[in-house]
């Protein structure tokens, strides 16, 4: 296990790392927080949810299942402070780019010289099929950025390489939440189907409403079956990608409704999976995660493979099927060698535990807001020890070394990203801008509070507001601008 070795303060006894996450969605909290547990075993961990739309409510922090020692929602400039304050060892940053070169330009001006900084990684939450350039010189500059397969290391490294960039930050990994018992066919339970939805791809209602048709059409032609509709969020909470069309609002408006054996469900996707014999998608990266465990999955051609959709990512997988080829029987297998590119060779045969998914409300009514996310964490149940696990060859074990390599280290130099102002004197500052720093990644005056701490009640306030303007914006995108759009069309 890596162990922080920075300061004579600390060398005897050596004490376990201290680890800092930053998040900004539920699905880049369970990234970091696994990332974290498996480049650095038996962490003191801290977490902290970016305060913006994305941020997770308590159901979503629970449905995660990654449990931190503490945990907050900051703005960019107080994680700043934090980090400043609390000095951590690792800090994990499970952001979009602009976010991580925002905090990458703190982190220089909170160190301009050499210095017994934290390590600072960053990297993907899944399959990355679009923005590859913009994404990843948004990244540069971090110690690590974690590619989560050979593939996408070799595109990582040519994109820094092809700019003049340093790519020895490229560090090849695998996605931490792979895991779970391997597939066995169903035998006395009915078969299921997995159909896993995306917030934005499709976008359109049209699309949307004939794959949730199609999946209905499928169970009513399989009676047998059961098809699980997988949702990622209640209306009135969001992820990273914004969803002006719900599948809860689509579903009332199935012609004959959704059949009995048909459902809305909710859940883990790894307790999920755990009962699945089919996985549906259009680019999921829950496609991954069936695969790894050597279920069928197929990738939905009905609307084409394009880049738009993110389903060109699957060409050579062997998975790319229509749902007329899902109603006729088909049952794609992955294409070893596309797997093994993808770290996601498939797990040697064990058995399954049961995991049913909690099935939702078609009415699908709203979930409380995040009040106390501390709370919130505290009371998620530990990650499963599916998702805990290292099946087969250990995929973080090169990063384990370049970090302990790196901690062992008297002082790091200062973060260098590509993009500073003579290399991007117009695109950088309004990316500072918008986290409330200054050219220089400082601060922008009242950007972080100094000073006492607030009351409960203001906390409360606070709290209350901000959950307030976020339901507005969230009716803003699903209510109001459909209704624009289509006003305009007319």
């Amino acid at each position: 296990m890596p162990v922080s070795n920075r300061s004579a303060q600390r060398s005897a006894p050596r004490s376990p790392l201290r680890v800092a996450v930053l998040a900004d969605s539920d699905t880049r909290w369970k990234w970091g927080a696994l990332t974290a547990r498996r480049l650095a075993p038996g962490h003191r961990l801290t977490g902290h949810l970016l305060r913006g739309r994305a941020t997770p409510t308590a159901r979503q922090l629970g449905e995660v299942g990654v449990r931190a020692d503490r945990l907050t929602e900051v703005t960019c400039a107080e994680f700043l402070a934090d980090i400043e304050r609390e000095r951590y060892d690792v800090v994990v940053l499970a952001l979009v780019g602009g976010a991580v070169q925002a905090v990458l330009h703190g982190v220089r001006a909170l160190w301009p010289d050499p210095a017994a900084r934290p390590v600072i990684v960053t990297g993907y939450v899944g399959v990355v099929y679009e923005k590859l350039a913009d994404g990843l010189l948004l990244r540069h500059g971090a110690d690590l950025v974690l590619a989560n397969s050979r593939h996408d290391a070799r595109r990582f490294r040519a994109v820094y390489e092809g700019v003049g960039a340093d790519a020895g930050c490229v560090t090849e990994t695998v996605l931490p939440f792979l895991g779970g018992a391997a597939y066995e066919p169903a035998a006395s339970r009915a078969t299921t189907v997995v159909f896993a939805v995306q917030p934005s791809v499709p976008e359109s209602r049209a699309d949307r409403a004939y794959l949730l048709e199609r999946a209905a059409g499928h169970a009513r032609l399989h009676p047998d079956r059961e098809v699980l509709v997988k949702l990622r969020s209640r209306p009135g909470e969001h992820t990273t990608h914004l969803e002006e069309q719900p599948y809860q609002r689509l579903a009332a408006k199935v012609p004959g409704g959704l059949p009995a054996n048909c459902r809305l469900a909710y859940g883990n996707m790894g307790e999920v999976l755990d009962g699945a014999d089919l996985l549906v998608t259009v680019s999921s990266t829950a496609a991954l995660e069936s695969l790894h465990r050597g279920i069928p999955t197929a990738v939905l051609t009905d609307l084409g493979i394009r880049e738009a959709l993110g389903n060109h990512h699957f060409l050579g997988s062997g998975c790319l099927a229509s749902w007329d080829q899902l109603d006729a029987g088909l049952l794609p297998q992955g294409d070893p060698e596309w797997l093994a590119a993808q770290g996601v060779a498939p797990l040697a045969t064990t058995p399954r535990a049961a995991g049913p998914a909690a099935v939702a409300d078609p009415a699908g009514a709203t979930a409380a807001a995040v009040a106390d996310p501390a709370n919130a964490a505290a009371g998620a149940a530990g990650a499963s020890a599916a998702e805990d696990a290292t099946d087969g060859a250990d995929g973080f074990a090169a990063a384990r070394v370049r970090l302990a390599a790196l901690l062992e280290l008297p002082g790091l130099p200062p973060v260098a990203p590509y993009y500073t102002l003579t290399t991007a004197p117009r695109y950088l500052p309004g990316i500072l801008a918008r986290h409330h720093l200054a050219a220089d990644g400082t601060p922008l005056p009242g950007a972080a509070r100094e000073g006492a701490e607030p009351s409960r009640l203001r906390r409360r306030l606070r709290s209350h507001l901000r959950d307030a303007a976020r339901g507005l914006y969230r009716h803003g995108v699903q209510r109001v601008a459909p209704l624009i759009r289509r006003m305009g069309e007319l």
